[in-house]
């Protein structure tokens, strides 16, 4: 199965986040990340949306969120045609080996947002390999909390 990104152009009113979701799950499609904001227009919102299936799935998905009166522009956002990252916060054990952790976080350049006396916060943004190999390498030191964002992503140069 492929891995799809799928990026949203909708009207920013109430409720199109819930008939979106209901149509992936009326169908029986899994949503693997959600993410949505307004766009520069407060009208509008951009949803990204990453799916997994073939071919076929994702052309079925395609043509029912057309269907939407709502959705203005589908967009599947490949990678080399776009940028895409995730942010993820992660609660670290910090007691015995705070200096080990802030090298690892300055490796992978992430920001420590919180500390504690027995855990550190760190903020990292990138792409999901960058992510997991980041949380692979803090699960020794007692990896306490995670939360991940989920894929956000734009179209590469200007349209």
């Amino acid at each position: 199965m492929n891995r799809h990104v799928i990026s949203v152009l909708v009207e920013n009113s109430s409720g199109v986040l819930s008939r979106i979701s209901g149509l992936f799950s009326r169908r029986a499609y899994n949503i693997d990340s959600l993410s949505v904001g307004t766009t520069e227009d407060h009208r509008f919102s951009r949803m990204t949306i990453t799916v997994c299936g073939d071919e076929q799935i994702f052309e079925q998905i395609k043509k029912q969120l057309n269907k939407l009166i709502e959705v203005i522009k589908i967009t599947e956002l490949k990678s080399e045609s776009s940028v895409c990252r995730e942010l993820m916060m992660i609660r670290v054990n910090s007691i015995e080996s705070r200096s080990n952790i802030m090298e690892i976080a300055n490796i992978f350049r992430a920001s420590i947002i919180d500390v504690a006396s027995d855990s550190l916060v760190l903020e990292l943004t990138g792409d999901r390999n960058k992510i997991d190999a980041f949380q692979n390498m803090l699960e020794p030191f007692g990896i306490k909390e995670v939360v991940r964002t989920g894929i956000a992503g734009l179209e590469r140069g200007l349209k």
